[in-house]
């Protein structure tokens, strides 16, 4: 397994946010992590890098335990993380952006047909090439997005973890950043996925973790998700 998460419990001031949560990722899967707003599926994710420490339950990557390390020390272990801000530098170019995201000796730990660089990141996403010079406070809300996907994977991770990335995007670009996640994916690079657009997490991922507040309510494979209308019914919406 690439990634076990046993029975995280994390706390903001006397808040119990997380209660007991537990997933698994294994390599080559896209795994969703799907509920209402508020229910702690961002806090699952900072959990696991190291933003936020839980108080117990373990982070155990490659076999190793990562719970509450710092999150250079994660990133550099191999797990990259997009947050649902994006959070681009607007006032550099978008080759700037893109370079800041390299992690020294990150690329020699990965074997080079899953290696990202320059060549490979504009390869697959020609727009970003296209656009190398210009500001990227200056894009598209769908380019931005790209941007801050590939800034990750110029870290070379051997894990992503994507926050929203559909959030606030027109159909056209939820459509773009859906295939791309997609073509990472066939790439080589598991994705544990929060997203708040059902079709595109049904038809991305092969298994999904639906929350209810601050626990896990429901694991399971899309299928059974999907014949299932009575927990999507409880756990999803409004």
């Amino acid at each position: 397994m690439l990634l076990d998460v046993k029975n995280l419990n994390t706390y903001y001031g006397d808040s119990h946010v997380l209660q007991d949560m537990s997933l698994t990722i294994a390599e080559g899967e896209i795994v969703a992590l799907l509920g209402r707003n508020g229910m702690g599926k961002t806090t699952t994710m900072k959990s696991i890098i190291g933003l936020v420490k839980p108080k117990s339950g373990r982070v155990i990557y490659q076999g190793k335990d990562f719970t509450g390390r710092e999150p250079y020390q994660v990133a550099k272990a191999g797990i990259g993380y997009v947050p649902e801000e994006r959070r681009i530098f607007p006032n550099l170019s978008v080759l700037d952006n893109l370079k800041m995201g390299i992690k020294a000796g990150r690329a020699g730990k990965v074997q080079s047909k899953n290696r990202w660089d320059l060549d490979r990141i504009y390869e697959h996403f020609p727009v970003l090439k296209e656009r190398s010079a210009q500001k990227g406070g200056t894009l598209s809300g769908g380019e931005q997005q790209m941007l801050a996907i590939c800034r990750t994977l110029m870290g070379n991770p051997e894990l992503l973890l994507v926050d929203e990335p559909t959030e606030g995007l027109s159909p056209i670009l939820v459509k773009e950043v859906r295939d791309m996640l997609d073509d990472i994916n066939k790439a080589g690079v598991p994705i544990l996925l929060v997203e708040h657009n059902l079709k595109v997490a049904m038809s991305l991922a092969s298994r999904v973790y639906l929350m209810g507040k601050a626990h896990l309510g429901f694991s399971g494979t899309v299928e059974e998700l999907d014949a299932n209308p009575e927990i999507r019914a409880k756990y999803l919406e409004v």
